[in-house]
């Protein structure tokens, strides 16, 4: 699969919802590192008024491109209990590193139970408010890629790669979202006043479910706790079928992404979720099959083209 090891780089920095910083920095990084060799050169917005997001801007963006850098993850609270960062999927033995006293560690959980909230095996106190996220393990394994934090770092590559062709579009990498909203809405705004943006596309990762197969192509989303408007879920599908893209439908009733922050927005702008479906979402290794995740760069391009 085309540059894996960026994927498995993003997988790796710690990015949990409120902490996004690093990763931010390494988009930063890379676009500066990778431009010039791009077809045409973005402006970058990062920085103040942005908090820890950033936009590539390329030329007239009609359309903008979502991935958020958060993760899900833990807090530490008192006496070595932590809190859950987003919905996680948390159990015992689960290995998580932090920092502490400028060094790296690592410890391991002890899942909640009725009666007590979740621990760290830990022998010295941790200071409150230390960030947790899980212990780096990235592999490939017959079809699947396995690591934790492929949610949403997926999206982000997907979006990198997208950057070296891009025309018109904007690619926003976004906060966040795991954890009771992101920061999508502010961004949405911001580029439909200043460059009439009404369209969005958001790139995620979904669950593999009764009707949804790994293996079987990136996921159209036609709605989950919120429905984006038919009329533009038709014509996403339209030009996907039309190109020969492979793609599954998607029809939930709950979850949400940073379409809800858009769809909340008093503007007319348009969204539709597409991803790649996940085995053991936000848990300490999740699985995505190699064809849907090589793909679906491929499926935001032929809509970055197409739409």
């Amino acid at each position: 699969m085309e540059n894996i090891e960026l994927l498995e780089s993003l997988c790796a920095i710690p990015g949990t919802s409120g902490d996004e910083s690093k990763v931010r920095d390494f988009v930063l990084a890379y676009s500066l590192a990778n431009q010039n060799s791009w077809k045409n050169k973005p402006e970058i917005l990062h920085g103040e008024g942005f908090q820890d997001n950033l936009v590539l801007v390329f030329g007239k963006p009609k359309l903008a491109f979502y991935a958020h850098m958060d993760t899900v993850g833990f807090t530490v609270r008192y006496d070595n209990y932590v809190v859950p960062v987003g919905g996680v999927d948390a159990k015992t033995g689960d290995e998580v590193v932090f920092e502490m006293n400028g060094k790296k560690e690592s410890a391991r959980l002890i899942a909640e139970t009725k009666k007590l909230p979740a621990v760290l095996d830990f022998q010295k106190p941790i200071e409150p408010g230390t960030t947790l996220t899980y212990k780096p393990d990235f592999s490939v394994e017959k079809d699947f890629i396995k690591s934790p934090y492929l949610d949403d770092r997926l999206g982000v590559w997907a979006l990198l790669l997208m950057a070296s062709e891009a025309e018109n579009i904007a690619l926003v990498f976004t906060t966040w979202e795991e954890h009771g909203g992101g920061a999508a809405g502010f961004l949405a705004r911001y580029l439909l006043e200043k460059y009439a943006t009404r369209t969005a596309i958001i790139a995620d990762v979904t669950w593999s479910t009764e009707g949804v197969f790994p293996g079987k192509g990136p996921v159209v989303s036609l709605r989950d706790s919120r429905i984006p408007r038919k009329v533009f879920t038709d014509k996403v599908r339209n030009v996907l079928a039309t190109a020969g893209m492979e793609f599954q439908l998607e029809v939930e009733s709950q979850g949400g992404s940073d379409g809800m922050e858009i769809q909340h927005l008093p503007y007319p702008i348009d969204w539709c979720f597409i991803g790649p479906p996940s085995h053991d979402p936000h848990a300490s290794k999740e699985s995505v099959h190699l064809e849907d995740a090589a793909n679906f760069p491929k499926v935001l391009a032929c809509l970055a083209n197409g739409l």
